[in-house]
């Protein structure tokens, strides 16, 4: 088995790109944090976040990055970064948001999250003067380690709609 690798995502990743988001979502906040989400909801959430389509606009999307860890073929890990949308009366035009950062239930504890986050910040830094923000699960401590870890602090907070359920999120800034 090689190591993984972390490279740009390309649209022909989108698939599997969508399907990573897909499973570590669910993973992540219905199967690891036991968030009760009806089932219409998240499946709306999930067909608007993940779905094909969706996937291969937001890969196409001006001014934003994709990053993929990949292993033999195989997509383990990814993360997003562009311009923020987070609610946050101090925001400025130019800011950035690392909008998301997965990883796989079966890679976890590889290092794969840090060094993801590490190539997003380091593109983010290098396309705005501006300050660079995150979006985090209210729940989400060992996240919120990590980001704090990189010079984050928080700033807000505001409701994360999946469907119309509504999750705390923490509005996390540096700079």
């Amino acid at each position: 088995m090689t190591a993984p690798v972390i490279r740009p995502a390309r649209p022909d990743d989108a698939a599997a790109l969508g399907a990573l988001g897909r499973q570590t979502f669910v993973d992540t906040f219905v199967t690891g944090f036991g968030i009760p989400y009806p089932q219409a909801d998240l499946n709306a959430f999930l067909d608007a976040s993940f779905d094909l389509e969706p996937t291969r606009r937001k890969l196409a999307e001006p001014g934003c990055a994709w990053w993929v860890a990949e292993r033999d073929g195989e997509l383990m890990a990814f993360a997003n970064a562009g311009p923020n949308g987070l609610p946050h009366p101090e925001a400025r035009a130019g800011d950035l948001e690392l909008r998301r950062l997965y990883v796989a239930r079966t890679a976890q504890g590889l290092g794969l999250g840090t060094a993801l986050l590490t190539v997003a910040l380091d593109w983010m830094r290098t396309n705005t003067a501006g300050a660079l923000w995150i979006g985090v699960w209210s729940g989400n401590a060992k996240a919120q380690r990590l980001y704090a870890a990189h010079g984050f602090e928080k700033v807000g907070e505001y409701d994360y709609p999946v469907g119309a359920w509504r999750d705390r999120e923490f509005i996390l800034r540096r700079g």
